[in-house]
């Protein structure tokens, strides 16, 4: 009898909720309290524990109304970075690679317009500290590659913003050039290798990698709280952040993190983890407060994945594209806060808050530009005409100026347009305002001209016919 109770007791602790843990009905609360109170349309969310899954599920609604579920394939951004990088670790371990060899050795085609680019190691391509870098080759607003090959041979015109290996700089191109290196060494094309040496061997059978959005990829962008649906711009994704994946998979690539799930040893999936000394970035991951984590980003998708202390995997994937803040990365901080045995609140994204001051600037700026018309007329000055035209500086450079926003990812209008449209909506709006003061003014100042000039041209002609009737009189 006392065995059988021992064994009961054994059979209970192995199946027990761990301490503290959030039950698959406290993660649904949440998700669904997130979508009511911050309007997001849709997610999928997945939530392991060591090697069990807690909860895949999705929630919402895509851009074409459809309910999203946990096979839901969604895009996931550069959370396909740490599979870029598993792959190269892949053929490290083959001993077809080495993560301190230059890329050269591999890709002799890889010439940067800095001789310096020569220097560059696999390893460096990785941890993002080539020296390449989106403030010296803004990626985004050049002509896009369509293959890893061009995305590489491109680079010819590249400068290097920093000395190879010193300092950290989030760049696409880095892990395009990785791709490429695992399509040479591998003898297979990119897609192919992730499937046949990652997906299928870890049964992530609704993931596959692409080198541009699929046509009709809809999300969503935020303007003054309101979701707009939009399609995603074609653009480069293939290496870097061109991973298509499910809340099923996503839960799969967690739990294989813990070991490597067969694909990679143990050691290559905690050097994965593992940033060098004195920085936080390691292959793939970012390090920071005892969490392993990355986001991901496209114009109408967001991501997030983030391994806890206490084993837990938590990979969230929105319907919301990039902004100030990231819709996915909130909502798995929520989840992670809730597995910890906290009991957050959804909080509006910081991209909304910002809408609505800037929603308020621009009623002002109406109203401004109302007062400033009728008063046109008052003491016209030259100097009057500049002050209403400064909100037109800002819109002219908005994509410099947001370039420093992020990290020197410079873009074009249209891209700023989808990041964040409140922004360009509320300085259009302030810039058509003072555009009509400064007309008002203009022509209320050559009004007064003329007027003064036919007061003096008619004061003239008095004078004189005054002048001539004198004479006559005294002739």
């Amino acid at each position: 009898m006392t065995r059988l109770f021992l064994l009961l007791a054994a059979l209970l602790l192995a199946t027990a909720t761990p301490a503290g843990a959030a039950a698959p009905r406290d993660i649904d609360g949440y998700v669904r309290a997130y979508l009511d109170h911050t309007g997001l349309p849709g997610a999928a969310v997945a939530v392991t524990h060591g090697s069990d899954v807690v909860r895949v599920a999705g929630y919402g609604h895509d851009a074409a109304g459809a309910p999203i579920g946990a096979s839901t394939r969604l895009p996931i951004a550069s959370l396909g970075k740490s599979m870029t990088a598993f792959a190269v670790l892949q053929l490290v371990e083959a001993g077809r690679a080495g993560l301190d060899e230059p890329v050269t050795r591999y890709l002799p085609d890889f010439r940067l317009a800095d001789p310096r680019g020569g220097r560059i190691t696999v390893r460096m391509l990785l941890d993002q500290t080539s020296g390449m870098a989106d403030s010296a080759f803004p990626d985004l607003k050049l002509p896009q590659p369509h293959t890893l090959a061009e995305a590489v041979t491109r680079l010819a015109d590249a400068p290097l913003a920093s000395e190879p290996g010193a300092q950290f700089h989030y760049h696409n191109p880095n892990y395009e050039v990785a791709a490429r290196i695992v399509e040479v060494v591998s003898g297979q094309p990119f897609a192919e290798y992730l499937r046949t040496k990652l997906f299928v061997p870890l049964g992530m059978t609704g993931s596959a990698t692409v080198d541009a959005p699929p046509a009709g990829t809809e999300g969503y962008v935020r303007a003054f709280g309101i979701e707009v649906p939009v399609s995603e711009p074609d653009w480069f994704t293939g290496g870097s952040h061109g991973v298509l994946s499910t809340a099923d998979d996503l839960a799969k690539w967690l739990i294989a993190q813990r070991n490597g799930g067969g694909v990679v040893s143990p050691a290559s999936a905690a050097l994965a983890h593992t940033p060098a000394p004195g920085r936080d970035y390691a292959l793939g991951w970012t390090v920071r407060d005892g969490r392993v984590s990355h986001t991901g980003d496209w114009f109408s998708h967001t991501a997030a994945q983030v391994l806890l202390p206490g084993g837990y995997g938590v990979a969230v994937i929105a319907n919301t594209g990039m902004a100030l803040d990231n819709d996915a990365e909130l909502l798995a901080q929520g989840l992670a806060s809730l597995l910890a045995g906290g009991t957050p609140e959804p909080a509006l994204p910081a991209g909304v808050i910002a809408d609505r001051v800037l929603g308020a600037l621009a009623l002002i700026a109406v109203g401004l530009a109302v007062l400033g018309v009728r008063r046109a007329g008052r003491k016209p000055r030259w100097w009057r005409i500049g002050p209403p035209l400064l909100p037109l500086v800002p819109l002219v450079f908005l994509p410099q100026l947001l370039g420093w926003v992020f990290a020197g990812r410079r873009g074009t209008y249209a891209q700023v347009l989808h990041v964040w449209p409140g922004l360009v909506i509320a300085l259009g709006v302030a810039t058509l305002a003072g555009l009509l003061v400064a007309a008002a003014r203009v022509r209320a100042l050559v009004s007064g001209t003329r007027g003064r000039h036919q007061e003096e041209s008619g004061e003239t002609r008095g004078d004189d016919r005054w002048v001539s009737a004198n004479r006559r009189s005294g002739s």
